[in-house]
């Protein structure tokens, strides 16, 4: 069997031995970064994040990762303490003290700070919040395309836990995962609640049929900023695109597949519960889809 895989794989680089990180406006060495035992985040993954992609020196999309940022804070009830600029500023002092340029991945982490007794209540969050910025060097690079298993494990309704929120609580999409690696695959296919194929547990999740490509309503799924680029490129370009519902057996007989996500953009999937899509390697038309982000990366985000 081949060697498990994963949607964030990149090509090991020594330079990340030796990263800065900041943590609440103080840049640290890796080996000296710290939080304390007391983070809402590390207690209780009370916390947002979002994940940005570096390209020749601008991260991309930044105002539609900075709006979804800002609006998960508001959901939650956490103050970030700096307002728009004071993020890009803090992404920018992170990244020089880095010497990025292009092929980066930045996580930035906002929690509710520090508790003063460890229990649950927002209002035990005295001191905070605690803000983090860590960057990588990394290129992606997949041995192979992904091959997925569908697990029990769905994403749910909004008024459990909203799958709209990027938050540091990802123990249901932790145990998909396993689910999906006991089985033998690389990642978890997730359905809603109605049984409809969604996402996978760590990315947005596309096929093609006869020419079309479909993706999920988007009602149960992480409104991810790519996969909203991919349907705009698609529409641009005139590719037939629809949000749908779909079942399993569309997607068996799908004729390509792939996901997408900040980190590896638009990633190939080979099989799905034991049955190969298409010709099991890239398609022509993901191809093709690969092809226009990249133009709209470069372009700034003009379509």
């Amino acid at each position: 069997m081949n060697e498990t895989v994963t949607t964030h794989q990149s090509e090991d680089d020594p330079r990340n031995a030796d990263i800065r990180i900041w943590i609440d406006g103080t840049l640290h060495h890796r080996d000296a970064a710290r939080v304390s035992v007391f983070d809402s985040g590390f207690m209780l993954g009370d916390g947002i994040w979002e994940g940005l992609r570096l390209y020749d020196g601008r991260w991309a999309f930044l105002d539609d990762h900075l709006d979804r940022l800002f609006e998960a804070a508001r959901a939650v009830d956490i103050d970030i303490g700096l307002d728009r600029d004071g993020v890009m500023s803090a992404l920018e002092e992170t990244r020089a003290a880095n010497g990025m340029e292009t092929d980066a991945h930045a996580r930035l982490m906002v929690t509710r700070g520090v508790k003063a007794r460890p229990f649950q209540h927002p209002a035990l969050s005295q001191q905070g919040p605690t803000v983090v910025i860590l960057m990588e060097h990394s290129v992606p690079r997949l041995p192979r395309p992904i091959r997925l298993a569908t697990v029990p494990h769905i994403r749910g309704l909004p008024m459990t836990q909203d799958p709209k929120l990027n938050s540091h609580s990802k123990l249901n999409c932790i145990l998909a995962c396993i689910a999906a690696e006991k089985a033998g695959a690389d990642e978890a296919l997730m359905l809603d609640i109605h049984g409809f194929v969604n996402t996978t547990n760590a990315c947005n999740f596309f096929i093609v049929r006869r020419g079309e490509v479909w993706t999920s309503t988007g009602d149960y799924c992480m409104n991810g900023i790519t996969r909203a680029k991919v349907i705009e490129v698609c529409r641009a370009a005139g590719i037939p695109v629809r949000e749908k519902n779909f079942s399993l057996v569309e997607t068996y007989g799908a004729d390509e597949a792939f996901l997408t996500g900040t980190f590896g953009a638009q990633t190939p999937v080979s099989e799905i519960d034991g049955r190969t899509i298409g010709t099991g390697e890239i398609g022509p038309i993901t191809t093709r889809i690969r092809e226009l982000y990249k133009d709209l990366v470069a372009s700034g985000g003009r379509a």
